[in-house]
């Protein structure tokens, strides 16, 4: 029987991996090994993969498990393993249940996952195409939106079983939610934004500055979801310098208030200058700045 494959290497990360590069490791690998995204032969090995993918983040995402692999291996999981393992005889000691709530554990956040063929719906909106009766029981859709709509949510119409409806997505949706209606199953896709990046509640923008800004200071525009905001910026700002607007990101679908928008300042060096700009320059360099 051939040995199971090294849950580390299975998501590319070193035994010292924080959970968040686990968790960034998860989802990375999850998408590349959806087995939607393959077709004939390559789906098969996709499902496999897809499936050590989860049992393998099921495992390190969690303390206790995780420092029971990292001393018995999968011994620590296996019925009647060696080693005093604490889990071994226990049966499964993972699940394949995301719950809500946003916990840590699932990288995926607000909705709810049965199994992880669940996780089809959650992307592409498609059923689970493994059967059972819950699979079968609602029909599921999938609707594309842009960055923003999702951001402070949207009313759409859309054809549904041959008849037009208005349906109200609400505010902070994320990539692969699901929204249960009356008689269906909706998942969201969300279109990428041309400036906006978002890391759940958060959103994070690029601004370029000159030069001169940066090392004079001064007050600048910068984008936000709800508009153009003034910003200060402070003398002897250094390339990269990430600054924090609270209350500034993604609406929070379970409980009060927002996430935060972090600018990410780049500086702008120019490629020619004046006489007089290389003269100041150059004054500058004597001077030790």
């Amino acid at each position: 029987m051939a040995s199971k494959s090294d849950y580390y290497d299975i998501l590319g990360v070193s035994k010292t991996a924080s959970p968040a590069d686990l968790k960034k490791a998860y989802r990375k690998q999850a998408l590349e090994w959806h087995p939607d995204r393959h077709q004939g032969e390559d789906k098969v090995a996709a499902e496999k993969r897809f499936k050590e993918i989860n049992e393998a983040y099921q495992i390190l995402s969690d303390p206790q498990k995780k420092a029971a692999y990292d001393q018995y291996g999968h011994d620590a999981f296996t019925p009647g393993g060696t080693g005093g393992n604490p889990f071994a005889g226990r049966g499964n000691p993972f699940t394949y249940t995301y719950t809500t709530g946003g916990g840590e554990q699932s990288p995926f956040g607000n909705f709810d996952f049965g199994d992880p063929f669940d996780i089809f719906e959650a992307f592409f909106g498609g059923g689970n195409p493994f059967g059972g009766a819950r699979a079968r029981q609602i029909p599921r859709y999938s609707i594309e939106i842009d960055f923003m709509e999702a951001a402070r949510g949207v009313e759409k119409e859309v054809s549904i079983e041959g008849k037009n409806r208005k349906i109200k997505i609400p505010a902070g949706v994320n990539e692969g939610s699901r929204i249960n209606f009356t008689d269906f199953i909706l998942s969201i896709n969300i279109r990428p934004h041309e400036i906006f990046e978002r890391d759940g509640e958060d959103v994070y923008v690029k601004v370029g500055i000159p030069y001169s800004l940066a090392v004079v200071g001064g007050n600048i525009e910068v984008p936000t979801i709800d508009g153009d905001l003034k910003l200060k910026i402070r003398s002897g700002t250094q390339p990269g310098t990430m600054m924090r607007l609270r209350e500034r990101g993604i609406q929070r679908l379970q409980g009060r208030g927002r996430g935060d928008e972090y600018v990410r300042i780049n500086i702008a060096v120019p490629d020619r200058l004046s006489r007089e700009q290389k003269r100041v320059i150059e004054e500058m360099e004597s001077e030790g700045l």
